[in-house]
C-alpha cells in the first residue's frame, strides 16, 4: 500500500466514502473501487465533510489476524474488530475433486459428487454500532443468539453485534484511538495497549466467555455452491437441547449469504427447503422472500446476508433447497442451497454462560 493511503473515511452521516490515490493499492485497486461502488448507494447530502478514521494495513496473504485487529467488511463496508479466530472446514461444491477412473459413478447418482472440507479461517469480531444502520445489504445487524435459560423451550436471546468474518472478508487497518469502536462490549472485552500491534490486548473477560461459551459459538462447517453466477454460503450453528411437552427440541441457527458474482441485476423471489430430521420426518418449506425480504442483488450491492434458526426433535438432520432468482426480463431460474448436516455433538448438561460477567 501507498503510505498516501488514507482509508477508510466516513462523513458526518457515517456513510463510509472511501478514497483512492492513483498509483496506490495495485492490484487490490480494483477492490476498493468496487467496494466504493457498493458503498456509494446512499446520496451525499451536501456540505458533508469526509473524516479520516485510520490508515489502511498490508492485506495479510498468509497466517491469520490476531485479537484487536480492526478491519473494515470488504462485502459489507462496516468497521469492526477481531475477537478471535475460529478453524473452519469449508465445503465448496464449486470445486470438483479429481475422478479416479476406476470409480466410475453409481447408477442414480444424479451428479452427485464427494465434497472434502479444507481448513479456513474465520474470525468472530464485534461490529462498530455506528455503521448498523448503514448496512442495508443485510436483513439486520448480525447477532449471536442463544437458548435462554428457563422452560420456554423457544424462548431466545441475542447478543447483537457479533459476527463471523472470513479472512478473505478482512481489509485491515490501524487507528490512533483508545476506542476506535464504539460497541458495548468493547471495554469488557478488550484492553487498550500501545506497546503491542494490534494495541489491543483480551481481557480475562473475553477469554472467560470464550472458553463457557465455546460450544454454542464455535464455528465449525462452511457450505458454499454457486449456481449461475450466484454463490450461496451457509453457516450452521448448534444452539441446544430443551425439553418440552416430554420430548427433547434440538435448536440450531443457520447464517445464509448470496453473492451476485455477475453485473446483471437479479432478485430473489421465493425459497424452498426440504429439511430431513434422524426421526424420520421430511418437511417442505416453501414461501416468499426470506425473513420478509425480496432482496435485490445488482453490481452496487452484490450480497444479501441473513440468520434463521431450525428445530427438531432429533439429535440430527439435514437441509437443503433453493431460491428462486427472477432475472430483470421476468425470466427465472433455481440457486441450488448446498445440502449441510444439523449435528447436535455437543455438551447439551452446560447451559450457555451468555451475556453474565
Amino acid at each position: 500500500f501507498s503510505s498516501h493511503l488514507r482509508f477508510p473515511c466516513r462523513d458526518s452521516s457515517g456513510i463510509y466514502k472511501p478514497f483512492v490515490q492513483t498509483g496506490s493499492c495495485f492490484d487490490l485497486r480494483g477492490r476498493l473501487l468496487w467496494l466504493y461502488r457498493s458503498l456509494c448507494f446512499m446520496s451525499r447530502p451536501e456540505g458533508k465533510i469526509l473524516e479520516t478514521v485510520g490508515m489502511f494495513e498490508a492485506v495479510k496473504q498468509h497466517g491469520k489476524y490476531e485479537t484487536g485487529q480492526l478491519f473494515l467488511h470488504s462485502v459489507f463496508g462496516y468497521r469492526g474488530i477481531v475477537l478471535f479466530p475460529w478453524h473452519a472446514r469449508l465445503y465448496d461444491r464449486d470445486i470438483t475433486p479429481p475422478i479416479p477412473e476406476s470409480k466410475p459413478e453409481p447408477p442414480g447418482a444424479h451428479g452427485s459428487k464427494e465434497v472434502k472440507g479444507k481448513t479456513h479461517t474465520y474470525y468472530q469480531v464485534l461490529i462498530d454500532t455506528r455503521d448498523c444502520p448503514h448496512i442495508s445489504q443485510r436483513s439486520q445487524t448480525e447477532a449471536v443468539t442463544f437458548l435462554a435459560n428457563h422452560d420456554d423451550s423457544r424462548a431466545l436471546y441475542a447478543i447483537p453485534g457479533l459476527d463471523y468474518v472470513s479472512h478473505e472478508d478482512i481489509l485491515p487497518y490501524n487507528s490512533a484511538e483508545q476506542i476506535p469502536i464504539q460497541h458495548e462490549l468493547f471495554e469488557r472485552f478488550l484492553l487498550f495497549n500501545p506497546a503491542k500491534s494490534p494495541p489491543f490486548t483480551a481481557r480475562d473477560t473475553l477469554k472467560a466467555w470464550q472458553e463457557k461459551n465455546h460450544p454454542w459459538l464455535e464455528l465449525s462447517d462452511v457450505h458454499r455452491e454457486t449456481t449461475e453466477n450466484i454463490r450461496v454460503t451457509v453457516i450452521p450453528f448448534y444452539m441446544g437441547m430443551r425439553e418440552a411437552q416430554n420430548s427433547h427440541v434440538y435448536w440450531w441457527r443457520y447464517c445464509i449469504r448470496l453473492e451476485n458474482m455477475a453485473s446483471e441485476v437479479v432478485q430473489l423471489r421465493e425459497r424452498h427447503w426440504r429439511i430431513f430430521s434422524l426421526s424420520g420426518t421430511l418437511e417442505t418449506v416453501r414461501g416468499r422472500g426470506v425473513v420478509g425480504r425480496e432482496p435485490v442483488l445488482s453490481k452496487e450491492q452484490p450480497a444479501f446476508q441473513y440468520s434463521s434458526h431450525v428445530s427438531l426433535q432429533a439429535p440430527s438432520g439435514h437441509m437443503w433447497g433453493t431460491f428462486r432468482i427472477e432475472r430483470t426480463d421476468g425470466s427465472h431460474f433455481d440457486v441450488r442451497i448446498p445440502p449441510f448436516s444439523l449435528e447436535s455433538n455437543k455438551d447439551d448438561k452446560a447451559p450457555p454462560a451468555g451475556y453474565t460477567f
